[in-house]
């Protein structure tokens, strides 16, 4: 499999973090340029990278849903091997793309071929269905995880995520009146900019955390 990135940052920075994107949008929407930006300037090496299935949609083919989550494993643990593994790689996506990192999270940490992962927005249940919990996978769990979640997000808000137990090695930071794209209501005060950078802070912060603790 080719995998073609697009990068931000020095990449001979110290700590280089790999985004996959959502299910419905490609690795350069507003959204992941914000993150591949802001995290480029808080001194990290970022790497962006798309499922063939939306690499597809670029040279016109059909515009069809994602495969299932299950499917998509060996592309993102390709594209590791493609940007060069390492300990000081961090791993993860928006919604759809930090799934499916999350899911190969702790077999690449045991390898010593990560060293964390970063989840965008996850996807804790389907809309509107909070029965249908994402989460048995997460349980599991050792490695040092950062989740960026809206306190509304209709895909696992601040109403239900703090009741889920997840481990202790999980960090999150709620993005004040976010929605699935940590985006604020008019009404809040805030823009989405706002709860962007701050996303980008929470994460830097929490790395500076695994660096100091190593």
């Amino acid at each position: 499999m080719v995998v073609n990135f697009l990068k931000d940052g020095a990449q001979s920075a110290r700590t280089r973090i790999l985004l996959a994107h959502g299910a419905g949008a490609p690795m350069d929407t507003p959204f992941m340029a914000a993150f591949a930006e802001g995290l480029a300037q808080r001194g990290f090496a970022v790497a962006r990278f798309e499922f063939v299935y939306m690499a597809e949609r670029r040279c016109g083919g059909k515009k069809r849903p994602p495969p299932r989550a299950e499917r998509l494993l060996d592309e993102f643990a390709d594209a590791i091997t493609a940007l060069g593994a390492d300990d000081r790689l961090i791993i993860g996506g928006k919604s759809l793309g930090g799934r499916v990192a999350s899911m190969i999270a702790q077999q690449e940490y045991d390898a010593g071929r990560i060293a964390g992962l970063v989840c965008l927005g996850y996807p804790f249940h389907p809309p509107g269905r909070p029965e249908k919990l994402r989460t048995a996978h997460l349980m599991d769990l050792s490695l040092p995880v950062m989740i960026a979640q809206g306190t509304r997000d209709p895909f696992g808000g601040r109403d239900d995520v703090p009741g889920y137990g997840l481990p202790a090695s999980f960090t999150i930071h709620w993005a004040e009146d976010g929605d699935h794209n940590l985006v604020p209501r008019k009404r809040s005060g805030r823009s989405p900019e706002q709860n962007w950078a701050a996303a980008c802070d929470a994460v830097a912060g929490w790395e500076q955390q695994l660096t100091d603790s190593q």
